[in-house]
């Protein structure tokens, strides 16, 4: 399998960031680092997160890392990591 980032992923892990940096710096890339290690434990076992049930049809899934959830969804060959965020935002 491979792991894929989509457009709206990476937005948010640069919104992110932009929003920890203006305040620490290294909090920031730290947070960052980990946001984007984690996701490669999916390779070796994709269904790893819990499956969110609300996208019939597809295998979407969540992990939690720290305080950030990652959505990502499952298509073989590839794993897109569609979206995160800090689980106090408001989604």
């Amino acid at each position: 399998m491979k792991l894929k980032w989509t457009g709206k992923a990476l937005a948010d892990l640069e919104r992110l960031h932009d929003f920890l940096a203006a305040v620490n710096p290294p909090a920031a890339a730290r947070a960052v680092q980990s946001l984007t290690k984690t996701p490669t434990r999916l390779l070796e076992n994709p269904r790893l997160g819990e499956q969110l049930f609300e996208f019939e049809g597809r295998e979407v899934r969540r992990i939690i890392v720290g305080q950030y959830e990652i959505r990502y969804e499952i298509q073989d060959p590839c794993i897109y990591i569609l979206r995160l965020w800090h689980t106090r935002e408001n989604r």
